[in-house]
């Protein structure tokens, strides 16, 4: 395969990433669109490693994977503290909390 069809695909998983993190105001589904913008960094990082003959970008992946699980784990965690205080993930509701 060329890596125009790797690199398309991430396009395209960054694309769908983008739009749910502007169009949803669901909490839980917007972490999933920053993972899927995360993973297609890293079909970015694999494609342009693969197409060089070095580990470098494979080795970058394997810590963008690392800060993902951190990510989902601590943003996880916040979802369900609001959830637990407000009975509700709506982001929209997540600006009365100010002040």
């Amino acid at each position: 395969m060329l890596v125009v069809n790797f690199l398309l695909l991430a396009a395209v998983l960054f694309c769908i990433g983008v739009y749910g993190v502007i169009a949803r105001r669901n909490a839980v589904l917007v972490l999933m669109s920053i993972e899927l913008i995360l993973n297609s960094v890293n079909i970015n990082l694999i494609a342009f490693s693969l197409m060089h003959g070095s580990v470098d970008g494979q080795v970058f992946a394997l810590y963008v994977i690392a800060v993902a699980a951190a990510e989902v784990g601590v943003g996880l965690a916040m979802v369900l503290m609001i959830y637990r205080n407000r009975k509700s993930i709506a982001l929209d509701e997540l600006s009365e909390m100010s002040g």
